[in-house]
């Protein structure tokens, strides 16, 4: 059984997330709704087993969205793992919905946003939710500017009521999360970053310092997994796959990056929580980011 607590046997191996200090190595569930993010699973006792097999293994903390589906992850994870475990962290996110078509489209209005949050405490079976990403979609592609004063405080008077312990931002600009600071308390920044898709890093950086979670999505290259003949080499150096060198490279880049990587695959869930005991020498850490000045 791999040891996620290795995740930082060259930084911390948790990080703080909230009121709550995890494990930087957890689970995404968007991957076990239907193609393309929509419908239910294709196979429903495997996702459930895929759920319980990551809690465990030790994950404790688990990624996402009543628009994932749309309705369907959550309910997974209620059927899965209710009642939960006291330690288990799951984050969720609002600001979109899906089209009858599967389309990602845009749910910013003060109702949509309540509506969200009440649908993901019930499919869940949450009285309150650990922490709220709020998803902002200006564009569906990639962070845009844009103000987000409107939709976070609607969200930080549902966190005043009691619904909401916690909130995060996700595919945002540095301009919107010093906003989003000035509004309200933000635990994680969720967005797009991955070994070949460098341009958060300084933002990492000035959030690790603040002592924020940074939570790549698509940390292996989402629907383009990454390719790389430089990833390989390392791989088969290192007796490990590819994609446990990109996640190990993540863990070794920055102390307050929490992972999520999503499979619908007990096999491969166990790979991707192995890379915790990966270790990367200097000399490989250089190789592999010399992958961001190619790309």
């Amino acid at each position: 059984m791999s040891n996620i607590q290795q995740a930082g046997t060259f930084t911390p191996a948790t990080f703080k997330l909230g009121s709550h200090t995890v494990k930087r190595l957890g689970y995404g569930a968007m991957q076990l709704a239907g193609p393309g993010v929509f419908g239910p699973p294709r196979d429903h006792d495997a996702a459930l087993a895929v759920l319980r097999e990551a809690v465990a293994q030790g994950v404790d903390h688990i990624d996402t969205s009543d628009f994932y589906g749309p309705h369907v992850t959550n309910r997974l994870i209620r059927e899965a793992l209710a009642p939960y475990k006291d330690d288990l962290v799951i984050v969720t996110k609002i600001g979109a919905r899906r089209g009858v078509d599967g389309s990602w489209l845009p749910a910013f209005s003060p109702e949509a946003l309540t509506q969200a949050v009440h649908d993901n405490l019930s499919n869940l079976g949450l009285e309150v939710l650990d922490v709220v990403n709020l998803r902002v979609m200006f564009d569906t592609h990639g962070p845009a500017e844009g103000s987000i004063e409107a939709p976070l405080t609607v969200l930080a008077e549902l966190q005043q009521q009691g619904l909401v312990r916690h909130i995060g931002l996700s595919n945002v600009t540095s301009a919107q999360i010093a906003q989003g600071r000035g509004i309200t308390e933000i635990v994680c920044v969720q967005n797009q970053y991955n070994l070949a898709h460098r341009g958060d890093d300084a933002l990492i950086d000035d959030l690790a310092r603040d002592g924020i979670a940074y939570v790549p999505f698509f940390p292996l290259g989402g629907f383009n997994p990454l390719q790389s003949s430089t990833l390989s080499d390392v791989a088969v150096r290192l007796g490990a796959t590819p994609m446990q060198v990109a996640l190990a490279w993540l863990l070794r880049r920055a102390p307050n990056i929490l992972l999520i990587p999503g499979t619908s695959s007990v096999g491969h869930l166990r790979e991707n929580l192995a890379a915790a005991e990966l270790k990367l020498s200097g000399d490989v850490l250089n190789e592999l980011d010399g992958m961001a000045k190619a790309a």
